[in-house]
């Protein structure tokens, strides 16, 4: 009930943009417990929809991620307690009206744990995507900066003539 109380006041405010286009970006979490070929529907019934309602500008596949803290959600059989889920994000733009329609449904959708709307620029999103592309080629570091500082130390010290 609360959560349709905030979908209605995002609405009324959504409403006053006027029928103007905006950028909007969707992140949402989905049930760790789906299989893989689940959670690709599951966004793919996500992507689809935007696409119906608005323009695609960006994206990021889901991916499996720890959680920093449990969610939990109270359902018919009981509360579920989530410390992982699949992490997905979609850039559109899209006029209000459509752009309500689609908060709608990701609300409605029981694979969707927790997601959060925001809004924000064409160029943002397509940074955010060149940040990743980036963050993706360079190699991360494996070694303890301190044992690398002590073996060179070592190293040093072996031709060191006294």
């Amino acid at each position: 009930m609360a959560k349709d109380l905030d979908i209605e006041l995002n609405t009324e405010v959504l409403e006053d943009a006027g029928g103007e286009a905006r950028v909007y970006e969707l992140g949402f979490h989905l049930d760790p417990e789906l299989p893989t070929e689940e959670v690709k529907k599951a966004y793919q019934s996500v992507r689809a929809l935007i696409e119906g309602k608005g323009t695609l500008v960006a994206e990021g596949e889901p991916q499996k991620i720890q959680l920093a803290y449990t969610i939990s959600r109270q359902e018919v059989a009981g509360r579920r307690d989530f410390d992982s889920a699949y992490f997905s994000w979609i850039v559109y733009e899209a006029p209000a009206a459509e752009h309500a329609e689609i908060l709608k449904a990701a609300n409605a959708d029981k694979n969707i744990i927790r997601f959060i709307d925001l809004l924000t620029t064409k160029d943002a999103a397509r940074h955010a995507v060149e940040m990743r592309e980036i963050s993706m080629k360079t190699p991360e570091r494996a070694e303890d900066p301190e044992a690398v500082a002590g073996a060179e130390l070592d190293a040093a010290l072996e031709h060191v003539v006294v």
